[in-house]
């Protein structure tokens, strides 16, 4: 619980942002510091601390976007892999083919880190989305 006593929003906002994409057939993307405790993701995946993840229903399994973490199966180079994200590890959540999400929060280090890494519009797959993402950051 956070001081005013409510619990986080994130869980929330990636909840509603993921259902919003996937409403509007296109494919979820998360943006994830991969240096966050908790992370469990492909070592080989990770570039530059960070990552970026395919949430789609048709590349997932098992998709959970609990209020703590972020659980679901996937395939890496064709090995099946867990996916284990804390919350707030979630950097951003956007539609890969236009790229508009939301940007999270984070330290000024890690904030600017983010950006770079997002306008560099690489996906999961290593290929670039056809425009930048139109991130916006909430605090």
């Amino acid at each position: 619980m956070t001081d005013t006593g409510m619990s986080p929003n994130r869980p929330y906002i990636i909840r509603a942002l993921y259902e919003w994409i996937t409403d509007n057939q296109l494919t979820p993307h998360v943006l994830i510091n991969a240096s966050v405790e908790g992370v469990e993701v492909p070592e080989r995946s990770i570039q530059q601390g960070k990552v970026v993840l395919n949430i789609d229903p048709g590349a997932v399994d098992s998709l959970e976007l609990g209020n703590d973490w972020l659980h679901f199966n996937t395939r890496f180079a064709g090995v099946r892999e867990a996916i284990r994200i804390p919350v707030d590890a979630v950097i951003a959540v956007y539609a890969r083919e236009n790229g508009q999400g939301m940007m999270f929060a984070q330290d000024e280090e890690l904030e600017s880190d983010s950006k770079t890494s997002i306008e560099s519009g690489m996906d999961d797959n290593g290929s670039s989305p056809p425009r930048k993402p139109h991130l916006t950051l909430i605090k």
